[in-house]
């Protein structure tokens, strides 16, 4: 099958990386056309919008996008690309998995675990404004629609790829009404997949769990800030954000994306590390139905790792870009 995939590259890092990825997927046989287009600081320059139109069509219509990092501002400028991104498909999951990688050294060897983080509502929704000098308020969204899809996507997700167990994460001990809602959505979900086990645990309490046994969690389920925290906490577990993939996937399309920045300090350097977004075209494969080249990329990956001849100089190594892509493909 002939695919027809949105590329946007990013910038900084982001189209070195991109690069190596859509070569290593070629590699594995995958016939695929790649539309490329601009965003961010790239795509304001050219076109007068972070996130043109055209972009956006071109996701629409082809269903699925690769997207390498994008440099977002901080305390000025344009917001971020990612959450344009989000609430123009209405990308309403988050999905990062996270496990450890041969030869990486962490704290723990056999971590395995889901983040699926809802994309739309809780604090992010952006609505705050000041009640008085000094004083700002701050609206938490909480609905029964994005709770149950949400629920509804993690087991489904847990049904497909052969998972045991989701866990709800809130606070609803405190914010009993929003968080409430939430727990209670979830429940009503749960009912209807009997054969996956379901629990939950309060927020505090799931990030000392994860640092003291991570390996008593499969999919955690959380709302939008606590999933942004935890995601980046487990990425944390298993050697970084350099390492772990991520997508946001909607009714409209899903977007899969390196969730690190864009690194301009060593970008044009040839020497990033591409195993964030391969892990995402990895997890784009199987969304597409991919899953044969999935499989022989990733175990090729898994076989780099295990003999760690070929390393980037964030995990210690010397390799260029380049030279861990030819690598992977070697090992395919």
């Amino acid at each position: 099958m002939k695919h027809i995939i949105t590329l946007i590259p990013g910038d900084g890092i982001g189209p070195e990386v991109s690069s190596a990825v859509v070569r290593i997927i070629e590699a594995a046989g995958i016939q695929a056309t790649w539309e490329t287009y601009y965003a961010g600081a790239q795509a304001l320059e050219k076109f007068g919008n972070t996130l043109p139109e055209e972009l956006l069509e071109s996701i629409k219509r082809n269903k699925v996008a690769l997207k390498g990092p994008i440099t977002t501002p901080i305390g000025k400028g344009f917001t971020s690309v990612n959450v344009g991104l989000r609430k123009a498909l209405d990308l309403y999951a988050n999905l990062r998995p996270v496990r450890t990688l041969p030869n990486i050294p962490t704290r723990y060897e056999t971590i395995d675990l889901v983040i699926v983080r809802e994309n739309t509502e809780d604090l992010y929704s952006g609505i705050e404004h000041v009640v008085v000098p000094g004083v700002v308020e701050s609206i938490k969204i909480i609905t029964e629609k994005a709770s149950t899809r949400v629920s509804r996507f993690a087991f489904e997700y847990a049904r497909r790829e052969g998972r045991k167990k989701v866990t709800a994460v809130h606070k609803a001990n405190i914010m009993k009404l929003s968080d409430g809602l939430f727990l209670d959505c979830f429940r009503k979900v749960a009912a209807d997949y009997p054969e996956i086990e379901a629990n939950d645990k309060i927020v505090d309490n799931t990030c000392m769990q994860l640092v003291m046994r991570p390996e008593q969690f499969d999919i955690l389920l959380l709302e939008n800030l606590y999933g942004d925290i935890i995601s980046d906490l487990g990425a944390g577990l298993v050697g970084g954000l350099g390492l772990v993939p991520g997508a946001n996937i909607g009714e409209q399309g899903a977007v899969f994306e390196a969730v690190h920045g864009s690194a301009p300090d060593i970008a044009g350097q040839g020497i990033a590390n591409p195993t964030a977004l391969l892990q995402s075209g990895i997890l784009m494969l199987r969304h597409l139905g991919e899953r044969e080249a999935a499989d022989r990329i990733e175990a090729a990956m898994l076989k780099v790792f295990t003999e760690g001849k070929v390393r980037t100089r964030d995990i210690g190594g010397e390799a260029k870009t380049t030279e861990f892509t030819d690598a992977v493909i070697a090992a395919l």
